[in-house]
């Protein structure tokens, strides 16, 4: 039994699984600086929130590694300008936004903190800084699995949508990681993985993860999720999150609103499993989150090759959908599971 690493740092680059290819093959690409970095963002050669935070840290850093101008003023102001690049590459993931201003606000602390500092100490700096943030991703997913496994563990199969793995993060992920936690401990779970239309992440990356790491996983097309339920086999459905307003509402994946629908039909608890980087307190609802539409061949075409819609034919395409918290049992987080009232306990303890 084995687990896929993500995203890793080796010999002065990123290592990342381009999960565009999966699940036909399994490649490592290497990503030595910002208009990769960005790209892969862009494209979702890596995905998955905290992922996109951590692969974002270490693009600043391969944005900045080879800067030659001179004044710390001038390289503080290409750090800036790096970030706001990076940002562009997603709108709705809050924690590459988090991730770059974490590095940016570094960058400035160290340099005002430090008046003598020299470039090349400040470029180690902010390499060191995007490890700490990629360890932390790590210990994050532990705890996160630490506290979900406590409220799943006489529950013995459960339903996702999409990929919150440990693909989605550095290591055990958000969703996914209360069930490695009860592998680890002996409880068998299964899971049923919808598809998640139309790029397929939970039938091409989640139940990949799971069938690699030894977890019997079984892949619904989307639609099939309010028949399952009916039929009495899911005990809970557990999420990610891309965004978590100070409300509770909950952005992920397009169509989760359904899935957290279907769940409270059937009363089946519905939990969403996010670190308290995914987090956005500015924002009071849901309704305020912004939502990345994509194009269209996503939709037309099948597996980016068969047309499957019309040439005629308009496609309605966004990559997320918010989840009301008035669906949402709990949420999971590194720092320990949250009930509603949500405006109230969110503040508690994020």
């Amino acid at each position: 039994m084995a687990r896929l690493k993500t995203i890793d740092w080796q010999n002065d680059c990123v290592k990342l699984i381009d999960q565009t290819l999966l699940p036909n093959e399994i490649r490592y690409i290497d990503i030595v600086n910002a208009e990769s970095m960005y790209e892969a963002i862009q494209v979702l050669r890596v995905r998955g929130a905290p992922a996109i935070g951590v692969a974002a840290a270490f693009g600043l850093y391969l944005g900045v590694r080879d800067f030659d101008g001179g004044a710390v003023g001038s390289f503080l102001d290409f750090v800036d300008d790096r970030v706001a690049y990076l940002a562009s590459s997603r709108p709705t993931a809050i924690n590459l936004f988090w991730a770059l201003d974490r590095m940016k606000k570094f960058t400035h602390d160290q340099a005002e903190s430090c008046t003598d500092i020299g470039i090349g100490t400040l470029k180690k700096r902010i390499l060191d800084e995007a490890i700490r943030i990629f360890e932390e991703d790590k210990r994050m997913c532990r705890a996160i699995g630490e506290h979900g496994f406590e409220l799943i563990k006489d529950k013995e199969c459960i339903l996702t949508h999409c990929n919150a793995g440990g693909l989605a993060t550095s290591e055990l992920g958000t969703a996914l990681a209360p069930i490695y936690v009860g592998q680890e401990r002996g409880v068998k779970f299964r899971v049923f993985a919808d598809e998640t239309r139309p790029l397929l992440q939970g039938a091409r990356i989640t139940a990949l993860e799971l069938s690699e790491a030894g977890i019997p996983v079984t892949v619904i097309c989307d639609n099939m999720a309010a028949s399952v339920m009916a039929s009495g086999q899911i005990k809970a459905c557990i999420v990610g999150a891309d965004r978590i307003a100070a409300n509770g509402d909950t952005a992920n994946k397009i169509g989760t609103y359904g899935a957290a629908i279907s769940a409270a039909y059937h009363k089946i608890p519905f939990y969403v499993a996010a670190p308290s980087s995914t987090f956005d307190l500015k924002i009071k609802s849901g309704a305020d989150i912004p939502i990345e539409m994509r194009g269209r061949e996503e939709v037309a075409l099948l597996g980016g090759v068969k047309k499957s819609v019309p040439d005629k034919a308009e496609v309605f395409n966004p990559s997320f959908d918010v989840t009301p918290a008035e669906l949402i049992a709990a949420i999971i987080t590194e720092k320990g599971v949250i009930y509603p009232p949500y405006t109230e306990n969110i503040v508690k303890i994020i």
